[in-house]
């Protein structure tokens, strides 16, 4: 939480001098392969008193800078390769311990500024013990307010997996996601949906789709609200 608020913060004294552009979102990557994750700016990231830094933020971990881009230390496992207005970070030899979320920040003068991150997924995802579940609200329920709440639970994955949102189609962006580890070291990823009353009780589709690896199908649940008979 207060690694968001410093992202919010940073972003708001920085904004006017320097801006960082949304990455891809979510990055698949096999084992032992090498992972891209892309910084974008209007501006170059180095010289002129810029220097460009990788956070990391793994499950139960706080966000570690883990490459300094005018740094060459460890450049057999992590580099940074200039672009014309942007910086990316290569991951040589991948392995799923790696995965996790990836930011990349901007220093100058002596404030940072953050991207919106990328959740970098290596491997499979999946485990015997998984399971997804839609959440939806009770058809016999009354809704007393004017926003309606659904939530999709991915129980039992090794590491994140990409979990995406859309009614009848149209992707949705805004969602609050939150994540639990149990004793035996897996997760359970819960993301929220709050939509509008009226949306929730048009004839739309809602389907949460949770994606656990690069290559296999994707697990997708769905439901429609139904009036009370």
């Amino acid at each position: 939480m207060l690694f968001a608020k410093y992202l919010i913060f940073s972003s708001m004294v920085l904004g006017a001098q320097l801006s960082l552009y949304p990455t891809q979102r979510f990055l698949f990557v096999e084992i032992s392969a090498m992972a891209k994750i892309p910084c974008s700016s209007k501006e170059k990231l180095e010289g002129g008193g810029i220097s460009v830094c990788w956070y990391r933020r793994r499950e139960g971990e706080g966000p570690t800078c883990i490459k300094k881009c005018l740094n060459d230390q460890n450049v057999s496992k992590l580099a940074c390769k200039p672009e014309t207005c942007g910086m990316t970070l290569e991951i040589y030899n991948v392995q799923q311990k790696e995965s996790g979320d990836y930011y990349c920040a901007v220093k100058s003068s002596s404030y940072l500024i953050f991207n919106n991150g990328t959740t970098l997924i290596v491997g499979d995802s999946y485990t015997s013990n998984n399971w997804v579940l839609l959440l939806v609200p009770s058809p016999h329920g009354l809704i007393s307010t004017g926003t309606v709440d659904l939530a999709c639970i991915v129980h039992g994955v090794s590491n994140p997996v990409q979990i995406s949102w859309n009614i009848s189609g149209d992707l949705q962006e805004q969602v609050l996601m939150r994540s639990l580890k149990a004793k035996d070291g897996s997760l359970m990823l819960i993301s929220h949906l709050s939509i509008p009353k009226d949306t929730w009780t048009s004839v739309k589709i809602f389907t949460c789709e949770v994606k656990f690896n690069s290559s296999g199908s994707s697990v997708k649940k769905s439901a429609r609200y139904f009036e009370r008979e």
